[in-house]
């Protein structure tokens, strides 16, 4: 018989709580329903009462693990309109915070998958890798979050030659931990049972569903907007895009994995180039001078951690926006659990809900309902792990583990 287990609304999904009906059959999903937009924050029509150069200050706070990638879509959507190109200098720095921020956004995934499926040694790793990553953040930016790095026309402060070593050998040891931690996720027999053909989503589901960054390109689905609609200094540097094949949760970590290795090669490209220049001469090659933004409109479009983030700007001539329109990749990505969650059990639907990345609700809550009684039953994110975690236990004694 049928039953219904109400996920949500307060649950981890975007960064506003979602809601979630699965309908069970014993331990196995057959369907799922989704209702969005519970809490509905105003972002854009706040926008629409801030000057230009207040707007990247606002939308760092769209989400705090993409604190990069939506005041850098921003300002490209208001660089778009004005028809104009920034330094190269700014450039490279764009870059450089934008795949530094990458690296924290997947090992913080990865982090999180393996505390999900009760696997904490993989989430107490990334914990440690990933420290000394928001210090290089704090260092070159001033912050470890929302690193205010963004503005119209460049960028708002240079990374001094004395840090390019720091950075560096911060690279260097991360690539090592990165490649024992891949390296690790895809020879572990438990880690295989627990994630390969789970939550399949393929290529032509991409496409059908409008999937972005790593959850379509795991399933085939070749699309990075750093390649396809390259900005600033990406058209010049080489990098690969990740593509997987098989759409499941397996590939969506190795997927991310593999990424960071591009993200690193990225930065080392970009203090390169930077060193390449030599000393800043004048505040002219980080912001170009800016003055009134016209009539018009503008596009601005860029490869989150999460996949293409897109921001639309529309000008009347006056001081602030007259319209902003944002679009995330979690609102395309969050619908794919439509085709990813049935089939499953009720162990492996929060782990395949979360391969996609979305944000977390710091209220999240379950209730389980029994639809023939009506009796409800409360499960907390912990109840939900434990879950999680004993369906490892069982996977690795049947493999004498």
């Amino acid at each position: 018989m049928v039953k219904k287990i109400p996920i949500g609304p307060f649950h981890p999904i975007l960064e506003e709580p979602e809601f979630f009906e699965l309908h069970v059959d014993g331990e196995n999903v057959v369907d799922i329903d989704m209702t969005i937009g519970w809490s509905h924050r105003g972002i854009e029509i706040l926008s629409e009462s801030k000057t230009w150069d207040q707007v990247p200050f606002l939308v760092e706070r769209v989400c705090g693990i993409c604190s990069c990638s939506h005041p850098y879509a921003y300002v490209k959507a208001v660089e778009d309109l004005l028809q104009v190109e920034i330094p190269k200098r700014a450039q490279y720095l764009r870059v450089i915070t934008a795949e530094l921020e990458r690296l924290h956004s997947h090992l913080l995934w990865t982090g999180l998958a393996g505390h999900f499926i009760g696997y904490n040694t993989v989430f107490m790793w990334t914990w440690k890798y990933r420290e000394p990553l928001l210090d290089i953040l704090e260092a070159v930016t001033g912050n470890r979050n929302h690193y205010a790095m963004m503005r119209i026309g460049g960028v708002r402060r240079d990374i001094p030659e004395t840090q390019f070593g720091m950075v560096r050998g911060m690279l260097d040891e991360l690539w090592k931990k990165n490649d024992m931690l891949t390296n690790a996720i895809v020879d572990d027999p438990v880690i295989h049972a627990r994630t390969k053909t789970v939550g399949i989503f393929n290529k032509d589901q991409c496409r059908l569903y409008g999937a972005l960054g790593p959850t379509a390109r795991a399933g085939g689905y070749n699309v990075d907007a750093r390649r396809d609609h390259p900005i600033d200094a990406y058209g010049e540097l080489d990098f690969d895009v990740i593509v997987c094949e098989n759409g499941d949760v397996f590939d969506k970590a190795v997927v991310r994995q593999l990424e960071n290795f591009e993200a690193i090669k990225i930065i080392r490209q970009c203090l390169d180039k930077l060193e390449a220049m030599g000393p800043m001469k004048d505040d002219s090659e980080l912001c170009m001078e800016i003055g009134e933004v016209p009539p018009g409109e503008g596009i601005g479009v860029y490869e989150a951690p999460r996949g293409e983030v897109l921001h639309y700007i529309r000008s009347n001539g006056g001081n602030m926006p007259m319209r902003h329109k944002i679009r995330a990749p979690s609102f395309n990505n969050i619908l794919t659990n439509e085709a990813s969650v049935p089939g499953n059990t009720v162990a492996d639907a929060g782990l395949i809900t979360a391969a996609v990345d979305p944000c977390y609700s710091c209220t999240e809550r379950v209730g389980r309902v029994d639809v023939n009684s009506g009796e409800r039953y409360l499960l907390s994110e912990g109840d939900l792990i434990k879950l999680s975690a004993e369906k490892t236990e069982e996977i690795r004694r049947q493999l004498g583990m």
